[in-house]
């Protein structure tokens, strides 16, 4: 096909050189199919070698050998195998999840997630935000655990103010015994839709049911049962409900007994370790390559967690054990998962018998708005309550990075103040869209009818991907 331009506007008198477009150039698109770009997986004959390896679950550096043994492990003629999609409606890609297999009949070959259905754009939007608003958006971006996604904000703004020392001691342990009651409900869910993957509808039933007595104290705390903005720059947004101490403890007492029976019921069961063990493998050497944290990389038997490694909040002041597996498998990764649960009610219950008295957010004007009966009785709290909800509060220039332990591994928050009242730039460490890298390495090799069972073993929450 040959386009001729026309000259006869041409300002300068000279005709532009004929241009010549090879019609092999154009690419018609199926009006009804779905593309990503680069983000596709394409055919073997289509792609570099060092791009199949990639693809493969190779990771970092490979010696020569060894990229040879992994390339002749997943050679196999094209006429032999097909590329498929799963996701991104599928009910248990947990989310907007899409994943585009390589099978040859029912063993994978390739895997190659793809990401980006949910554009919820939350990094950009915090730029809008002021840092009084701030934990409102970004408790949504992991909506199982938002206490941690409210928490790592607060103490990235926290550290640019430099008020971190201030703290009172009552805020840090209510935020602690908060989170570890998250850590907990979210545990809940993963064993609820960990098992109806796996066609048990009894661990969902039991899973939901006890993480709603978690949500339900949540909603006596914060008045919301999720994404609660509950803790927030300068302390928490109100003291614990009345009767607190005995409310959890019924619910941790509940909670401890009802834990005997769930393991009994599963991880004594030949079927769930049927489904469960050696499915999903990956070792403590590929973990670390490929940056996994969380269960993910405990399961392989990497003693990493924040909480004692690099300690936050008040977790150097309670006792409490790393749970680490040793196989890294999906059983290995639900284990971990189930002994977390009940060394977070340890945590708790230390919380409860230890709570010190006192203010729950720190007393500074600048920062924290005045007492809600204030505002009725001087006109000075009505206009400072007015501002600082309005405008907000300056945070010095600087930049900062802050970490913590979410139920999925490292949660953190990189924050920019150029001396306004809102962030210049934030970024999420979302430890669910890092663990997802791993799905390529867990998945090869392994049964079409496994994948499902793998995809929910490392517990990714697509909001904290597409952030």
């Amino acid at each position: 096909m040959t386009i001729t331009p026309d000259t006869s506007t041409d300002v300068g008198g000279e005709a532009d050189e004929q241009r010549t477009v090879d019609e092999t150039d154009v690419t018609v698109m199926d009006p009804y199919a779905t593309y990503e770009g680069r983000q596709e997986m394409r055919s073997r004959s289509e792609i570099s070698a060092t791009e199949l390896l990639r693809e493969s679950g190779a990771v970092l550096r490979l010696s020569e050998a060894a990229a040879a043994e992994l390339s002749a492990s997943t050679a196999g003629s094209e006429d032999e195998t097909m590329i498929i999609n799963m996701g991104p409606q599928h009910p248990s890609t947990h989310g907007v999840l899409r994943l585009m297999l390589e099978l040859k009949g029912e063993e994978v070959l390739r895997t190659k997630p793809i990401i980006g259905y949910l554009h919820t754009g939350m990094e950009k939007t915090a730029e809008e935000l002021t840092y009084l608003q701030g934990t409102t958006n970004t408790t949504r971006m992991d909506y199982l655990s938002p206490m941690f996604n409210e928490l790592v904000f607060a103490l990235a703004t926290e550290e640019l103010l430099g008020i971190t020392d201030e703290m009172p001691p009552r805020a840090t342990w209510i935020r602690m015994f908060m989170c570890e009651l998250n850590r907990i409900a979210s545990h809940l869910l993963f064993f609820a839709t960990n098992g109806m993957d796996m066609a048990s509808t009894t661990s969902m039933i039991f899973g939901i049911r006890e993480r709603d007595s978690l949500l339900r104290f949540f909603e006596q705390a914060s008045g919301l049962r999720m994404n609660h903005n509950y803790i927030r720059v300068g302390g928490v947004a109100a003291d614990l409900p009345d009767d607190w101490h005995g409310t959890v403890t019924a619910i941790l007492d509940s909670l401890e007994r009802k834990l005997v029976e769930h393991d009994e019921l599963f991880s004594g069961q030949p079927i769930w370790h049927g489904r469960s063990q050696g499915v999903g493998v990956i070792g403590a050497e590929e973990a670390v390559a490929l940056a996994a944290t969380g269960p993910t990389l405990r399961a392989t038997g990497v003693p990493w967690d924040l909480r004692r490694d690099e300690p936050y909040l008040a977790y150097d002041e309670v006792d409490f054990d790393v749970i680490v597996g040793t196989h890294g498998d999906t059983f290995d990764r639900y284990s971990v998962r189930m002994n977390e649960i009940r060394e977070s009610i340890r945590i708790a219950r230390q919380c409860i018998e230890a709570m010190p008295a006192g203010d729950w957010r720190i007393q500074d004007k600048k920062v924290t708005p005045p007492p809600r009966a204030r505002i009725d009785e001087s006109m000075e709290a009505l206009i400072h309550h007015f501002k600082i909800f309005t405008e907000g509060f300056r945070v010095p220039e600087g930049e900062v990075y802050v970490a913590v332990e979410s139920p999925r591994g490292e949660l953190g928050c990189y924050l920019v103040s150029d001396g306004s009242a809102k962030p210049y730039r934030m970024h999420i460490r979302g430890p669910s869209f890092v663990n997802i890298q791993t799905l390529p390495h867990l998945m090869k090799g392994g049964l079409m009818a496994d994948a499902v069972a793998v995809i929910s073993s490392i517990d990714p929450v697509m909001g904290e991907v597409d952030r």
